[in-house]
């Protein structure tokens, strides 16, 4: 792999060098998740002859398929639909990074649906209950848009996706706030925190995300782009990818990804956070 480009001048090795940063914070900080967290369970339940709930190795392990997932696509950076990248190799191909990419966010979506599905069953909110086994499927149907759009490289696919995460993350708002009453202390705390940061997530994807997609895919029918069939689309995402430092081609890209490598994978290893045992919940119920 080529170097040349690796000079401070470039905004486009700071940015990289900021997103390796934070992945391996990120790392770090999971592993303190994991460790800290499966002492206190243990600790808790094992003294009764009880076992660490499934649900708690569940979450823990989605959340590392998520930083893991995050941290290698930070190394190697890609925007798929363009097919541009930092390096030439093929582990930069759009195959294996949405491959990667999709991977990761079904483990995030499931965290999300396995934490709502436990704290809507305590603290009794049948609308929590009901997002819980909804959100899951939805992310489902969106990473089906986005491999269309990286197959075909038709812009609506991303339209799509995008939409639907906005709309998830309304769900998984609603549902937060739904159970807002239902605890006290810092869960309470730390539920409100998160509808706020859910609603600026999705504040942030129908102004700005949405649109950027919505201004591509109206660009390419004005100028009659040919959109790749699916065979050709599947050989050209294994083959096909423009290595670029120019910080011209990635300035659209630099701010989603930049909070979708930090804030987004802290928002997963605080789930791993989340009492998700009945004795540890008990505490934190009104």
């Amino acid at each position: 792999m080529n170097f040349d480009w690796f000079v401070w001048s470039n905004p486009v090795t700071l940015w990289w060098v900021f997103l390796i940063s934070v992945s391996l914070v990120n790392i770090v900080a999971w592993i303190w998740a994991r460790t800290s967290m499966k002492q206190i369970y243990r600790d808790e339940l094992t003294s009764e002859g009880n076992r660490i709930p499934k649900r708690v190795h569940l979450v823990i392990w989605c959340s590392a398929a998520y930083v893991f997932g995050c941290a290698f696509r930070s190394f190697i950076p890609r925007a798929d639909v363009q097919r541009i990248t930092l390096f030439d190799t093929w582990f930069a191909s759009v195959f294996l990074g949405r491959t990667v990419a999709t991977i990761a966010e079904l483990a995030f979506v499931v965290q999300w649906a396995i934490v709502l599905s436990f704290l809507s069953e305590e603290g009794r909110s049948k609308v929590g209950s009901l997002i819980a086994k909804t959100i899951v499927p939805l992310i489902v149907v969106a990473e089906i848009c986005s491999w269309y759009a990286v197959i075909t490289t038709n812009y609506i696919g991303n339209v799509i996706e995008e939409s639907l995460w906005a709309f998830t993350y309304t769900l998984v708002a609603v549902a937060l706030a739904s159970l807002f009453y239902s605890f006290k202390g810092a869960l309470r705390y730390a539920v409100g925190i998160a509808v706020v940061f859910a609603f600026l997530y999705v504040g942030f994807m129908v102004t700005v995300d949405v649109p950027m997609y919505v201004t591509r895919f109206m660009a390419d029918l004005a100028s009659q782009k040919p959109f790749l069939g699916f065979i050709e689309g599947l050989v050209d995402l294994n083959t096909r990818w423009h290595v670029t430092h120019d910080i011209a081609e990635w300035k659209t890209e630099i701010a989603w990804m930049s909070l979708y490598f930090s804030f987004a994978v802290w928002v997963s290893i605080g789930l791993c956070l989340v009492p998700l045992s009945e004795k540890r919940l008990a505490i934190h119920k009104k």
